[in-house]
């Protein structure tokens, strides 16, 4: 049996199909260093607030959320963050996602700095899940988003995609 090429594959197999979900704008703290653990240089930034919009749910991001970082020794930032949304219609939804976030050391440098950088000139993704308990929304626990990153002074700016 020979193992299958993307040639031979169906076509929902051949790539990946998204809807816009929202974009979401993040404030966050400035972050709090913990030092170089055996993972790398860990930092957290606690979320402050900030709003999401899209087609199908808007509203904003509740105080209180985090973003647990590492920055790696091959100058990698990995994201671990957590946060709660309310919809314009009173709804909680948990958002988790994890992310990757690098590009040439003087472009990280600047934007370690606060400094604007253009966001096709370095890699930032992230991937992530749902959870509500409200039945308007309850389509959300049974998708996965991929999102594309620019991180601001303030915060980073998320496009959100749902994966079909």
């Amino acid at each position: 049996m020979s193992f299958p090429s993307f040639d031979g594959l169906p076509d929902a197999l051949k790539g990946i199909r998204t809807k816009p979900l929202f974009v979401i704008e993040l404030d966050v703290a400035k972050p709090i260093g913990f030092g170089t653990t055996p993972n790398g240089d860990r930092r957290v930034g606690v979320v402050a607030g900030g709003r999401f919009e899209g087609e199908r749910l808007s509203g904003e991001v509740l105080e209180g959320g985090s973003d647990w970082q590492i920055m790696r020794q091959d100058g990698c930032t990995t994201l671990d963050v957590r946060l709660i949304l309310k919809t314009t219609d009173g709804a909680l939804i948990g958002m988790s996602y994890r992310g990757l976030r690098h590009g040439p050391s003087a472009l990280m440098a600047e934007l370690a700095k606060g400094g604007r950088v253009d966001p096709a000139d370095y890699y930032f993704r992230i991937s992530a899940a749902f959870e509500t308990a409200t039945p308007n929304y309850d389509w959300l626990n049974r998708i996965l988003a991929v999102g594309v990153g620019d991180r601001r002074p303030g915060g980073p700016v998320y496009s959100l995609f749902e994966l079909l």
